[in-house]
């Protein structure tokens, strides 16, 4: 017959589990009263693999957590509405999470459109609106403290894009970007790199959401003489697009942004998409030298996902993480606005690898950017 274990036991019990990478905010079992927090995102729809995978790694990483005890003993229970990437239902989703009481925070919600349209509410409300997933500026308003923007921006995936071809001594490059608000951005960021660098200007080219004249475009950057091209483009227009590109002309290396670079994109695209260079505002999921993905590998077969992990799955279980360890620091019980300094506090800590350094509103907190390639496997490589 077993014994229950002695005081000391426990305490060694305890002792082990503190020592565990991420668990020392838990305790042995979470006391009643789980901490609600609400996202609105993209299961369905257009974007609904992006946003998909990144609810999947959220989930994994507050699996993890809430299995080992919680923050303080409290377990946090993630609300999630589909929203279709569609403007009105997740304007609805947030008047709903508003008008009820025990939503703590609003959490990861996805898309620059949405989020452009929710920013007033969330923002007269008070109410932390943590990690939203959009690189655009518009999110990161230098008055707003309880919105805290983690991964770069678009401008700073761009900078790093043009940057990398100066670096290799392509001078030759085309802009091709969607004509809305996140292409336009692109676009911006663009050409001030290059004027910085002292780049010839660059061929520049928009195409419109449906894809209606990607083809007219693709045709117009094919007669450029170029070397390269910067992709602003998101969607069907990025698929139209490289498609007919490389239909006319396969030696120009493509550079696009981490919106690009789903799964599901890479797959659409097939042989096009080999060699293509996307930026990544994440590590890549496969490098288990980072602590964090040997965290986020682990906890991500400990919640049985069976799809495969990704950079946005990667990106939503950081965003997780982080939020963790900001409502650690907030004690015991926290309040909105004890979490709101907490997440401000996140000065220069490193999330295995990952580094979170909060300074204003008007700014991200990871500046973290890389480039990968498609391979020909359709596997993204370093």
């Amino acid at each position: 017959m077993q014994h229950p274990p002695s005081r000391i036991a426990r305490r060694q019990l305890l002792a082990a589990a503190v020592g565990l990478p991420w668990l020392g905010i838990g305790h042995a079992q979470a006391q009643e009263g789980a901490l609600r927090i609400a996202q609105s995102i993209a299961l369905t729809g257009p974007l609904g693999d992006l946003g998909s995978a990144m609810h999947l790694g959220a989930k994994a990483a507050f699996g993890a957590l809430n299995a080992r005890g919680g923050v303080h003993g409290r377990a946090i229970e993630l609300v999630t509405q589909d929203d279709a990437y569609d403007t009105p239902k997740a304007l609805a989703n947030v008047d709903r999470f508003l008008a009820e009481r025990d939503t703590f925070a609003l959490f990861n919600c996805m898309g620059t459109p949405m989020i452009e349209a929710m920013l007033p509410k969330v923002i007269d409300s008070g109410i932390p609106f943590f990690a939203p997933f959009t690189g655009a500026q518009l999110s990161r308003v230098k008055t707003a403290r309880n919105v805290f923007n983690i991964r770069a921006s678009y401008a700073d995936e761009t900078e790093k894009l043009v940057q990398h071809l100066s670096t290799i001594g392509i001078r030759r490059l085309g802009v091709v970007y969607q004509n809305n608000a996140f292409g336009k951005e692109v676009f911006n960021a663009a050409r001030q790199s290059m004027g910085q660098l002292q780049l010839p200007e660059a061929i520049s080219v928009t195409v419109e959401n449906n894809a209606s004249d990607a083809g007219a475009a693709a045709d117009k950057l094919a007669q450029g003489n170029l070397d390269a091209i910067v992709i602003g483009l998101a969607g069907k227009p990025t698929l139209e697009f490289v498609k007919a590109f490389r239909a006319l002309q396969r030696g120009v290396t493509l550079y696009a942004l981490s919106v690009m670079g789903s799964s599901a994109t890479v797959k659409a695209l097939g042989a096009d998409a080999t060699g293509m260079a996307i930026s990544q505002v994440v590590p890549l999921p496969t490098n288990a030298v980072m602590p964090v993905v040997r965290d986020f590998q682990a906890d991500w077969k400990a919640s049985g996902a069976s799809a495969e992990p990704s950079h946005l799955a990667l990106e939503g279980y950081i965003n997780a993480r982080v939020f963790a360890e900001a409502l650690a620091r907030a004690g015991r019980n926290p309040t909105r606005a004890a979490f709101i300094d907490a997440t401000w506090n996140l000065k220069k800590w490193d999330l295995g690898g990952f580094e979170i350094n909060a300074s204003t509103p008007e700014r991200n907190a990871s500046r973290f950017v890389e480039l990968t390639l498609v391979g020909r496997n359709g596997r993204f490589i370093r």
